[in-house]
């Protein structure tokens, strides 16, 4: 890892007032979440349900046969041993110098919480939160693993109840929509991680930013490599803690 690299872009947190961090599946992967598309993504790997995890993560999959799409997502999702891993602490450390304003991700495994980050803006939703499909009402999430992949019903009305995430052919919320391109469009630094920037409608976010400072970490090239002022193809969890460190 480049040291200079590391030294510019703490110079550049500290001439900063109002950071914001964009990311997606790369900052967990640090912590031994698999992420999507790669190689040995979940999309790649994952054959026993002779069903592509795409189709089982959508809408209409997850109402036909919830039996598979609650064995898949206990296995993948719920049923993780997972913890924050540097990437997460450092930011949160971040946001408590007053400096990062927002966590916006495309994550749904709540590690960025976990870690001690408030103001997170979780683009699509949260393993940490079900709910009935009819009453809405909210099931605790040691209710749900309990059922050890069974489909949960709700106690309340015997309906089904389900991740408040958003699954394929579904609309993101209106709400965090708002919040996240408020946070971007407020922004004097972008640290984006973890993210080939590929997946839409999130990835149009980034447009909505008109600072100068762009600070891209991410294994892979990006569609934005060209206009960041920095780009670290290194572990995010090292470049994030070295130059957190720095402040």
């Amino acid at each position: 890892m480049n040291e200079k690299k590391i030294d510019k872009f703490a110079e550049m947190i500290r001439q900063s007032n109002n950071i914001v961090f964009f990311g997606g599946a790369g900052v967990s992967t640090e912590s031994g979440m698999k992420d999507y598309r790669s190689e040995d993504g979940l999309y790649n790997t994952v054959k026993q349900y002779n069903v592509p995890p795409e189709t089982i993560l959508s809408h209409s999959f997850f109402e036909r046969y919830p039996e598979i799409f609650y064995d898949f997502y206990y296995n993948y999702f719920l049923n993780t041993s997972a913890q924050p891993n540097r990437a997460h602490y450092a930011l949160a450390e971040l946001e408590k110098s007053g400096k990062l304003k927002a966590v916006i991700t495309q994550n749904i495994d709540g590690l960025h919480q976990r870690a001690g980050s408030r103001n997170v803006i979780e683009l699509h939703g949260t393993v940490l939160k079900h709910y009935c499909t009819v009453c809405k009402t909210v099931m605790p999430n040691e209710k749900v693993k309990s059922f050890a992949g069974k489909v949960p019903k709700c106690e309340k009305c015997g309906h089904i109840v389900r991740p408040d995430v958003v699954l394929y052919e579904e609309s993101l919320n209106d709400r965090v929509i708002k919040s996240a391109v408020e946070a971007i469009c407020a922004a004097d630094m972008l640290i984006i991680g973890g993210t080939s920037l590929a997946v839409y409608p999130a990835a149009n976010f980034i447009r909505y930013f008109s600072g100068e400072k762009i600070v891209l970490i991410n294994r892979d090239a990006t569609q934005y490599d060209s206009i960041a002022s920095l780009v670290f193809r290194d572990s995010i969890g090292e470049v994030m803690s070295s130059a957190v460190k720095l402040i």
